[in-house]
């Protein structure tokens, strides 16, 4: 983009934190889907350092934006970023999948602050967002709902049906956005079942869809923060990612789908990551 937005180099500063930080909740738990989290750590940091209306210290708040993270299984990404801004202390993310620890591999909103809904099932999050879209549209509210879907989740009827619900009602106070890194767990999405033309598929089902580079702040921030009030449909952003973002052992790699590091792979994604 021939213009920077004044928020860019704050949210690339977080998306870097937010990766460190995931990484090291994934090494210290000896488990966790670290290609995942560092594949959409530019999206969040996006949103909720540029985009959201929502605040930590009242995080139930009736006129907040609502953020729902369907790809669940992405928590180090997510409590990261809640951590970051303030919704959860920092120091509780060395809990992260310990026994008893609110931080459990699929988020809870019973346990931590800032979670809308329990997502980790594929399939659920994006059906949760739209109920939530129409609850606002019948409440004539100004909220925005946002929610991000893996690329594999949408093999799963159930967001389609939703997706058809959404464009019927022309939900415009809805976001949803795919983290498109092309791969999930054990193959790439187009060798399990192929997905394009994805542009068109929601097109077809009565959604606006806008394609973006999934790493490029400046392109994010101008979708997220453009408003919502012109538009007549939901909309689709669909996030061209690469799965390991920022680490070069990781990035693109279907192995990292899931997995642990080991020490020195920590050490060096941490340097690699800046």
């Amino acid at each position: 983009m021939s213009t920077s937005h004044p928020l860019a180099e704050l949210t690339r500063a977080k998306a870097r934190q937010i990766r460190r930080r995931a990484l090291g909740m994934v090494y210290r738990a000896k488990q966790g889907h670290p290609g995942g989290d560092m594949s959409v750590a530019d999206i969040l940091a996006t949103l909720y350092f540029g985009a959201l209306r929502v605040d930590p210290a009242n995080p139930n708040d009736p006129k907040r934006d609502r953020f729902i993270l369907s790809k669940g299984h992405c928590t180090g990404a997510l409590y990261a970023t809640l951590a970051e801004r303030g919704f959860i202390p920092i120091e509780s993310l060395d809990t992260y999948m310990q026994p008893l620890s609110l931080l459990n591999g699929h988020p809870n909103r019973n346990y931590t602050p800032g979670v809308e809904t329990n997502t980790g099932p594929l399939g659920h999050g994006v059906p949760v967002a739209i109920g939530v879209a129409i609850a606002g549209q019948i409440d004539r509210a100004d909220y925005r709902v946002f929610v991000v879907v893996g690329d594999g989740e949408l093999q799963e009827g159930s967001n389609w049906e939703a997706a058809l619900t959404a464009g019927h009602r022309g939900l415009a106070n809805l976001t949803l956005i795919i983290d498109r890194n092309g791969l999930q767990q054990g193959a790439r999405t187009e060798d399990t079942a192929k997905l394009e033309p994805l542009a068109d598929k929601w097109r077809a089902f009565g959604w606006d869809v806008v394609e973006v580079d999934g790493h490029d702040h400046d392109a994010l921030l101008a979708i997220f923060t453009a408003p919502a009030g012109g538009r007549s449909k939901p909309l689709c952003v669909i996030a061209h990612t690469h799965k390991g973002q920022g680490v070069s052992f990781m990035r693109d790699q279907v192995f990292w789908h899931h997995g642990a590091l080991s020490q020195s792979q920590y050490e060096l994604a941490l340097q690699e990551i800046g």
